[in-house]
């Protein structure tokens, strides 16, 4: 008896230290709400409003507080403080925190082949994989509450996914028919994926419940994404068999919803259906598209190009290890960790969202326990690392294995970096490691990365100047000023330019809509061509970002739509601000729903303002916990602030629609809510502020396009005055220095400044001049640079223009053939004997060049020349000319442009070999000061 007597004193105790905690940090997130009373039934989301990073610190009190391990699992099911304490009275004892174990003596690696170019789909890398390595470990997943990994082979993986593709042509899906999985990160995901692409169907990721209590109402929303993608079946958790018919009912053409072990009764004899690389391999949708579905089409050809690219650009090999607890339903987690791996032959070490979300630590110590090199992860991830993770969880780590930590899929904060470096830099990241990225779902995954060699840069520039005028002004590191993070430079193959709302191409450092274009550019949204003819602009994909351009490196500034970032969700506010529009007390269509930044924390905010004619505080109190309640059952999270303001406080356009950017300013200002006449002068103030903007845009693209036609005007002003020079002066220095002079009062005329370091390296004598080519302006640019004539190696295509045959002959240049092997190799003898003579020549190694930045392949006809004739060759670096003038765009920028002479290098020889030392020292002279990607190593023509 007293013993049971104790026991009922110690549940007691525990009860109410449990209370404490979930009392004391709901008080602490609504400090108005000092009276609370939290009971055991006491709703943690409707009631409380615990989202999910508040259930991760009240997790992690608990766990400290009461010294239990709670399952993973109560994360996402528990409702109420009942939920909590029945855990943790089932905890067993079991410590806080356990060790990660993996039997490694089972891990079979080793080094991988390549594989080879005529595997061309997904299904195709598995097979391949699975017959050539069967036993080499493919994955290392720890499923969910588990401390041991499951080691898994590629023939284990192949076996599985093709039982389950019995089982779903045993349901009747055909080629080309969507599945949707809405399965946790599991073995049984990984087969259904698969096994979905080998009965040729296509997989349709989806994001599985919050919690099964809000099952019904998840599927009901994802039935747009299910009708929109015309699903046939939906692969989920046993719980989801319940709603089965309703969803039937909802979707047309949805024949079941079943469940991994259901595909596996129907399993038989199977053949794999055969694809093709123009197959679509899958509908990419983000966790926000329920008002509007877009699923994003990706075929094997697409993925695989994304995949490739990414690889070449980080060096991946089949010694990496990629550790992961990204979603399986998002791109970067799907594409980027887990079938990236599978294509190099990287180790992949996979663990479930919660398990990070629960305990962040457990990701840096699975960095750790597997040598880790490659992982990646939101800046919410890397903030609640910074915030979450205590130092007694990580005593004795070591990062120091990690070469890539990537930080994408929403912005990049540059506070988070630097403190992220900082902390972590003492447990060995290496501050080169960290990588800040960019892509979308529209290219697959990923569009731009940084250099391997580079750690983060950060820009610095006026605050004022940039919202003001969109220019990038850079600013001392001691006055107060905008930072902005670098996310690489396109990868291989991709293009990226920045355009005004007309269109037009912007300068470095102009802010704009970043476009795209590469080879693993989506075709479009199924089912969605209004969305679709939206994304392109010709040949360009839209990608909905702001951004800039400085030195081939893209800055991202702000996101065009109103997407709120939330734990690493997207969320889109239409269908929330429906809902609570049709709650009662609330004006229907007055609602704003909106992101707010939260300067402590760099965590956006979800914030909701509602109009009402409410006034009685307690009424007020009432319909602020309803709006909080539709909240969470839209979303699966609680707003962080509910404003219910008066009649006309909502601004809106002249159409009608909200205006969430003008709502979210007057919120920021606490200016929200102050009564009609206050917000009468608030859209007259923002009113006047949008007039000046549009005024400053329009004067803006005037004065550009009067600067363009100014400059051309002066360019056309100077050719008659050129021509003349070459009729009447005689060949030679008079006739260079005079044409010299000419190009040189064009570029100021044209106010482009030219500023030329280290003319004295020019040599007296003979000699080979490099330089990269990155704009029409080159050749001009030489003209007004170079004090002494020299003869200008041209490709022989320009003998088909009259003008440019004439003007270039007349100049001495030379014409070599680049795509006629013979007639390429007689021009080059011919330069060479050229060369003998004592003349100096001009040349662009490169031979073309893009748009894009980049410094492509040289081309050894030069050096082959210089080195035979034992002459010099100087490298001269052009900067800045591919801003002011681009390949396929005749828009004339302002700008200036940096032309470095360097240092004249010898060959050591006259053979092949010193040719080919000598092209590599002057390219590597080049690269060092041009400050763009270099695009032959990526392609591996270096």
């Amino acid at each position: 008896m007293q013993e049971s007597d104790d026991s009922r004193a110690d549940d007691a105790t525990l009860t109410a230290r449990l209370l404490e905690i979930v009392r004391t940090l709901a008080v602490e997130m609504a400090p108005a709400r000092s009276q609370l009373q939290v009971t055991l039934d006491t709703e943690l989301d409707r009631e409380l409003g615990f989202d999910s990073l508040s259930r991760v610190e009240l997790l992690l009190r608990l766990e400290r507080a009461l010294d239990v391990r709670l399952p993973e699992k109560v994360f996402n099911t528990a409702e109420t403080p009942r939920d909590l304490l029945r855990a943790a009275l089932s905890s067993g004892g079991q410590p806080a925190d356990r060790a990660l174990h993996t039997d490694l003596a089972a891990v079979v690696l080793g080094r991988s082949d390549a594989i080879p170019p005529q595997v061309n789909t997904l299904q195709d890398v598995l097979s391949w994989r699975a017959e050539h390595e069967p036993d080499r470990t493919h994955v290392l997943l720890y499923e969910q509450d588990s401390d041991r990994a499951l080691n898994l082979s590629f023939a284990d993986l192949a076996d599985g996914a093709r039982r389950l593709a019995s089982g779903l042509v045993a349901y009747g899906i055909e080629p080309g028919q969507a599945v949707s999985i809405m399965l946790p990160t599991s073995r049984q995901y990984l087969e259904s994926f698969f096994g979905v692409l080998f009965a040729g169907g296509i997989p349709v990721p989806i994001y599985p419940p919050a919690r099964p209590s809000q099952l019904e109402d998840h599927l009901r929303r994802h039935a747009r994404i299910l009708a929109n993608a015309g699903a046939r079946l939906l692969v989920t958790v046993p719980e989801g068999r319940s709603v089965g018919s309703l969803l039937r009912r909802q979707v047309d053409g949805l024949r079941a919803v079943v469940t991994p072990e259901d595909l596996v009764e129907r399993a038989g004899s199977f053949v794999p259906v055969a694809a093709s690389p123009d197959d679509i391999a899958l509908l990419q949708y983000t966790s926000g598209s329920t008002g509007q579905p877009k699923g994003v089409m990706l075929t094997h050809a697409n993925l695989l190009a994304n995949i490739r690219a990414m690889g070449d650009r980080v060096q991946a090999t089949s010694d990496d290890v990629f550790v992961s607890w990204l979603p399986l339903y998002h791109d970067m987690g799907l594409i980027g960790a887990w079938l990236g791996s599978l294509y190099f032959a990287m180790l992949a070490v996979l663990m479930p969202p919660t398990a990070f979300l629960t305990r962040p630590w457990r990701w840096l110590q699975a960095i750790d326990e597997h040598k880790g090199t490659i992982s990646a992860a939101p800046n919410f991830a890397w903030e609640l690392c910074l915030t979450r993770v205590p130092d007694e969880q990580i005593q004795g780590l070591d990062l120091s294995s990690l070469r890539l930590l990537f930080n994408g899929a929403e912005p990049v904060s540059p506070q988070t970096v630097v403190r992220f470096a900082e902390r972590f830099g003492a447990y060995g990241l290496a501050r080169e490691a960290i990588k800040p990225v960019y892509g979308l779902a529209e290219s697959a995954v990923g569009l731009a990365f940084p250099p391997l060699e580079r750690g983060p840069i950060i820009d610095r520039i006026q605050r004022e100047t940039f919202e003001r005028t969109g220019r990038a002004v850079q600013t001392g590191a001691d006055e107060p000023a905008l930072e902005v993070v670098a996310c690489g430079q396109p990868l291989a193959g991709y293009e990226i330019r920045i355009v005004d709302d007309g269109g037009r191409e912007l300068a470095d450092g102009e802010a704009g809509r970043l476009e795209f274009k590469g080879p693993s550019a989506t075709q479009g949204y199924i089912g969605n061509p209004e969305a679709t003819a939206k994304l392109f602009d010709g040949e360009w994909l839209d990608s909905g970002d702001l951004a800039y351009i400085r030195e081939g490196d893209v800055y991202l500034t702000g996101r065009v739509k109103d997407v709120i970032i939330r734990a690493g969700r997207n969320i889109y506010p239409y269908e929330l601000e429906e809902a609570i529009g049709d709650l009662a007390d609330v004006r229907k269509g007055c609602v704003a729903v909106f992101g707010c930044r939260d300067p402590e924390t760099d965590i956006e905010k979800l914030i909701v303002v509602a109009e009402t004619r409410l006034q009685d505080a307690e009424a007020l109190d009432a319909l602020r916990r309803r709006i909080e309640e539709a909240s969470s059952d839209v979303l699966g999270l609680a707003p962080d602030d509910v404003v219910l303001a008066p009649p006309r406080t909502v601004l809106k356009t002249s159409s009608g629609k909200i205006r969430r950017a003008a709502c979210r300013e007057l919120y920021e200002r606490e200016a929200l809510g102050k009564g009609p006449r206050s917000t009468w002068w608030q859209l007259v103030r923002i009113w006047v502020a949008g007039a000046r903007s549009q005024v400053r845009r329009t004067v803006k693209t005037l004065g550009d396009l009067g600067y363009a036609t100014y400059g051309y005007l002066v360019f056309c002003l100077g050719v008659p005055f050129a021509v003349l020079t070459l009729i009447l002066l005689p060949a030679g220095r008079p006739r260079w220095r005079a044409l010299g002079a000419i190009a040189r009062l064009m570029l100021r005329l044209a106010r482009v400044r030219v500023v030329v370091h280290g003319r004295e390296h020019l040599p007296r004598s003979g000699c080979v001049l490099v330089a990269n080519h990155a704009s029409y302006l080159d050749g001009l640019l030489m003209l007004a640079s170079l004090p002494d004539p020299v003869s200008f190696v041209a490709k022989a295509e320009l003998r088909e223009k009259r003008f440019a045959n004439w003007f270039l002959s007349r100049i001495g240049a030379h014409f070599v053939e680049r795509f006629d092997a013979a007639r390429g190799s007689k021009d080059a003898d011919r330069l060479v004997g050229l060369a003998g003579t004592g003349g100096s020549l001009m040349v662009f190694p490169e031979g073309t060049f893009t748009r894009y930045p980049g410094l492509l392949a040289f081309r050894m006809g030069a050096f082959v020349t210089a080195a035979v004739n034992r002459l010099p060759v100087v490298p001269i670096t052009i900067r800045g000319s591919r801003s002011v003038l681009r390949s396929d765009d005749w828009f004339l920028r302002r700008g200036t442009i940096v032309i470095i002479v360097g240092k004249p290098l010898s060959a050591d020889g006259d053979d092949w070999d010193a040719a080919l030392a000598l092209r590599n020292r002057a390219r590597s002279e080049i690269l060092k000061h041009v400050g763009e990607q270099d695009l032959a190593l990526e392609r591996g023509l270096t």
